[in-house]
């Protein structure tokens, strides 16, 4: 049963439907070439508008046995706001944006990565930046390798190739 007031609860579920079916709808409409014998283009795409129509169905679930925001309700003041944190992943999206072209993928991802978990309050930096590159390299490297797709290749991905004994792109 419902709970009385539950309309906004419904209304975020029903919009994420509606997101789902817009991404369903611009996906089908994706130009897709011959030459991908399997995963093409529309593969990542698909599997979002799932998610998508999956979380919006949760939601809508949710809404229609009580809803989740009547809990909002019982919250008199938010916390003050953590200006550190928020400022750290600010630099982070910014260190990302700033970083890709001149230095590439794996450096600039790197640095949004120490910052962003410096932000969560990890104060453990050669850890994360250790964690940071090879997580980073991983990923450049399996789209390159696997998908065939350049995201960036810079002084660290050059690195890497001369090391494979490969030319570096």
């Amino acid at each position: 049963m419902t709970r009385r007031g539950a309309g906004p609860d419904l209304a975020v579920g029903g919009f994420v439907l509606l997101l789902g079916a817009l991404a369903l709808w611009q996906t089908s409409v994706i130009p897709a070439s011959p030459i991908y014998a399997q995963v093409g283009p529309k593969a990542v795409p698909y599997v979002v508008s799932a998610g998508l129509f999956a979380l919006g169905a949760g939601l809508m679930a949710t809404a229609l046995r009580g809803g989740w925001s009547h809990a909002l309700d019982e919250v008199r003041e938010a916390p003050p706001t953590n200006w550190r944190s928020l400022g750290l992943l600010l630099a982070g999206l910014a260190a990302n944006l700033v970083l890709i072209g001149p230095l590439g993928f794996s450096i600039a991802a790197s640095a949004q990565f120490v910052l962003v978990a410096a932000a969560f309050g990890s104060r453990r930096l050669l850890r994360d930046l250790v964690l940071a590159l090879v997580l980073t390299l991983l990923v450049w490297f399996l789209f390159v390798e696997l998908l065939g797709v350049n995201i960036g290749a810079g002084i660290l991905e050059g690195l890497v190739l001369r090391a494979l004994g490969q030319e570096v792109i």
